[in-house]
């Protein structure tokens, strides 16, 4: 999995799929204020860009929404690049809102999962989510 990731990553394939929607990112970018390059960071990060991504989590799409965040956050097709960019960024930015402007406890709830995060008040002792947050 981790070789398949740096494949990916070394021969521009993520970087490609996320440049695909570089004015959703963009749009989505100036609605929550938020960064266009962390948009596609966590864009690479959880989908590699692929719009049908599911996960062993059955978290949907470019940015990887799960159900309950999906509908929390209005969106109805999570597989719709527009509305799942929209839907993870306006996530995001209401983490980011959340943990006072910390972009790193932003980064690992939305990795791990807010009550994860509250669980271990703070950073969770995971290795996936410190990488995540590293990225």
């Amino acid at each position: 999995m981790a070789l398949q990731k740096i494949k990916a990553y070394s021969s521009g394939s993520v970087l490609e799929n996320v440049g695909k929607y570089s004015d959703i990112v963009n749009e989505a970018a100036s609605a929550y204020d938020l960064q266009p390059n962390l948009i596609r960071a966590v864009i690479a990060a959880e989908s590699a860009g692929k719009a049908d991504s599911v996960s062993t989590k059955n978290a949907k799409g470019l940015m990887q929404l799960t159900d309950p965040t999906a509908k929390e956050m209005g969106v109805s097709n999570s597989f719709d690049p527009r509305e799942n960019i929209m839907g993870g960024a306006k996530y995001l930015k209401s983490l980011i809102e959340k943990y006072s402007g910390d972009l790193n406890m932003a980064l690992a709830s939305y990795n791990a999962g807010p009550g994860t995060v509250e669980q271990y008040n703070g950073m969770p002792p995971f290795q996936e989510t410190q990488n995540y947050v590293k990225r």
